[in-house]
């Protein structure tokens, strides 16, 4: 058995020196871009690279350090502490005091700082002392300080796209035969197998190919066929990229909400199952459906609401797994329910009068009189109680006095909330009527 190793991880053979080998991100590296600008010119100011994992934004950090005549300095937010933070920008400031050459600090996850941490960078980079850039895949907008952030530009990547990971897999492929020397075949179904699976990060297809190719070596000892066994092997027990607490999570719960909304079942289902199955919280996912039944489909479908409530208590009494099923019921439900946002509508509408009319008095008549002072007062004179008459419905006004006549509640005129027009004309008809 011929038992082989890379020394050093593939993805990192294949980085380039050189922008024009640099594959992908057109939309930020193109020549007439400002990023490609400060490239060429070796002028460089701040900036955020925030984008999925495996995009290249490491890669281009890399590609700077080997261009650049400035001083370039690469850390880590993961591994870098406050203390040694303040030290760099201490001995950075005494290099630029010294020798008048700025420093271009790199920082690598730059979202993992903490305040304070992101903090010790800004007097720094207003004076000019550092170049900072940052690589991310959290939202600069949340992760990064607003003072820091809006002295740097974002420039945002996006995820590789089918052909772009193809090209890096075949020189991935040409790279791998002059290590190993020996001929590699994989055919192009399993080739645009790991590219689906990759879902855009370059880092991930590079290391399915890589574990691939030392597995297919240790089964073979002339030639290395890659076969989809083999593939499927490397594979076993991968997860999809997913993050519990960063964009990941809002992105797909916020996903899963506006499918439901649009009435989407088949996406709604998707986007459930994918949060569940990475291991997110599932309260999380029944807390979403609960909105929902709320907010997107109330009174046209009240069963919406029950049979979300229905699932939260499943999983309370059940746990997962055996709670999925339930929660999808959920889903579907409300995928599939008629949608109205009346009471949300109605619910601003009366927030903003009330904002207007801050302080309007409730009307006497239907004011509690629990003391003879307040009788005396007029609270509660001239009530009309409803089961007094042979329909208990009077003409008797409840809104404020300023607020007579207005229509909150505007039910649409489909689902559960047509049969409810029905009765607010029934009920309009009476008060009106002689």
């Amino acid at each position: 058995m011929n038992k082989f190793t890379f020394e050093t991880p593939l993805s990192e053979l294949l980085r380039p020196d050189s922008i024009d080998d640099y594959l992908g991100q057109v939309n930020i590296v193109d020549k007439n871009s400002l990023l490609r600008k400060m490239l060429d010119t070796d002028d460089y100011s701040s900036f955020v690279l925030w984008g999925p994992p495996g995009c290249g934004k490491t890669t281009l950090a890399k590609i700077i350090s080997s261009t650049t005549t400035n001083r370039f300095i690469s850390i880590s937010a993961v591994t870098t502490g406050i203390k040694e933070v303040k030290d760099l920008m201490k001995e950075t400031e005494e290099s630029y005091g010294l020798y008048k050459t700025k420093t271009i600090l790199f920082i690598d996850e730059i979202h993992r700082f903490n305040k304070a941490q992101q903090d010790a960078f800004l007097s720094y980079v207003e004076k000019g002392t550092i170049i900072l850039i940052g690589a991310t895949t959290e939202n600069p907008s949340f992760s990064i300080i607003s003072p820091l952030l809006s002295r740097m530009r974002v420039f945002i990547l996006k995820q590789l796209s089918e052909f772009d990971l193809n090209e890096i897999l075949n020189k991935a492929l040409l790279k791998a035969k002059s290590i190993v020397n020996k001929n590699i075949s994989i055919s192009k179904n399993d080739i645009n197998a790991i590219i689906g699976i990759s879902g855009g990060d370059a880092r991930r297809a590079i290391g399915i190919l890589e574990m691939s190719i030392k597995l297919a070596i240790r089964d073979n000892s002339d030639d290395v066929d890659i076969s989809k066994e083999i593939i499927n092997k490397v594979l076993q027990g991968r997860l999809p990229s997913y993050d519990k607490t960063g964009d990941y999570h809002y992105d797909y719960l916020s996903a899963l909400h506006k499918s439901m909304r649009n009435s989407d079942v088949d996406a709604a289902l998707y986007y459930a199952v994918k949060i569940l199955d990475c291991g997110d919280d599932p309260m999380n996912v029944v807390r979403r459906i609960i909105q929902c039944s709320s907010e997107d489909i109330g009174l046209a479908d009240p069963q919406a609401l029950i049979i979300c409530i229905a699932a939260r208590d499943t999983l309370a009494a059940l746990g997962m797994p055996e709670a999925m099923l339930s929660i999808l019921q959920a889903v579907a439900y409300n995928s599939l329910a008629p949608k109205s946002n009346s009471l949300y509508i109605a619910l601003q509408s009366i927030r903003n009068d009330i904002k207007n009319f801050p302080d309007l008095p409730v009307p006497l008549h239907i004011r509690n009189a629990v003391s003879d002072i307040m009788k005396t007062a007029g609270y509660g004179a001239n009530y009309e109680y409803a089961h007094d008459f042979d329909i208990p419905i009077t003409k008797m006004k409840c809104l404020p006095e300023q607020l007579i006549g207005k229509s909150y509640y505007k039910p649409k005129q489909f689902g559960f909330e047509k049969e409810l027009n029905k009765r607010i004309e029934n009920i309009n008809k009476i008060k009106s009527s002689d």
